[in-house]
């Protein structure tokens, strides 16, 4: 019984469900953390004695790269869960992870190559940290690419499991290169014995983004992993039940499933609507 929870998160009607009621909840927080964020950060937070107005990109870099390793962390954990227990849903979140941390690590990138300029006299330079941020890259553009290749979904996601969570190694290089390496980049600014380096003034508004980015990133991961249940699922009947049923998005006028899934959608691969047992591969 102590299980119970965890086997009903991977049903898929189940989780389809949740993530539907649970997306605005995150959306909403994300949109008023970051406007907060941006307009005390840019508006009314003080020049940096150093750096000058230059040091604003802090606000959209450090969020960037705190999100660009997590996700990737939430994937590998997604894909193990999925490889070990051949839960699809699992499958499923690691398959929605990649594109959204692949975005946040193009951010991270082009963010640190924007603020590096001024203060290091190029935009690139081979750091541990820059380095070990751009193979992230690599590996969420290999995961990416390594599920593109295969046609059976079962089997692109074994394949692009085994990548994730072999790429795992990549984090806590990423996250010591500036302690473990003589390196370009500073060093901890936030999470540090001595307490947090940035002055409280400067430090608010890059927590409020940091929390935005992670409600950002929880309604983008709901809506995609939804996404990619319906594609996976697209022959179950409760797909076509779900789309019919009245106040849902794919409902027409007259409560008839519109969009890519008609009521008559042949197969059952997904379970009756109340299942609570997890799907497996």
């Amino acid at each position: 019984m102590a299980w119970v929870w965890f086997h009903r998160f991977g049903s898929p009607p189940y989780f389809y469900r949740l993530a539907r009621r649970l997306t605005p909840w995150f959306a909403w927080p994300a949109l008023l953390l970051c406007l907060a964020g941006l307009v005390w950060g840019l508006a009314f937070t003080p020049p940096d004695v150093h750096q000058g107005d230059g040091f604003r990109i802090i606000y959209l870099h450090l969020p960037a790269a705190w999100l660009s390793v997590q996700v990737y962390v939430v994937m590998a954990l997604s894909a193990a869960i999925g490889l070990i227990w051949r839960i699809k849903i699992a499958h499923a979140v690691a398959a929605s992870c990649a594109t959204v941390g692949a975005s946040f690590t193009v951010i991270t990138l082009g963010t640190g190559m924007l603020w590096g300029k001024p203060m290091w006299g190029t935009f690139w330079a081979w750091d541990p940290r820059l380095t070990s941020e751009l193979l992230l890259l690599f590996l969420y553009l290999g995961y990416i690419g390594l599920r593109s290749g295969f046609d059976d979904t079962a089997r692109a996601d074994r394949a692009s499991a085994v990548l994730a969570i072999v790429g795992v190694v990549d984090v806590p290089i990423v996250n010591y290169s500036v302690v473990w390496w003589n390196s370009l980049h500073q060093g901890p600014s936030i999470i540090r014995a001595g307490g947090p380096a940035i002055a409280l003034p400067m430090l608010i508004p890059v927590l409020l983004m940091i929390l935005g980015f992670y409600c950002y990133f929880a309604a983008v991961l709901l809506v995609r992993v939804r996404g990619e249940i319906l594609r996976r699922e697209r022959n179950a009947q409760w797909i076509a039940e779900e789309l019919a049923s009245p106040g849902s998005p794919g409902a027409g006028p007259a409560g008839s499933a519109s969009g890519p899934y008609p009521a008559h959608a042949a197969g059952h691969t997904g379970g009756h609507a109340g299942d609570p047992v997890a799907t497996r591969s």
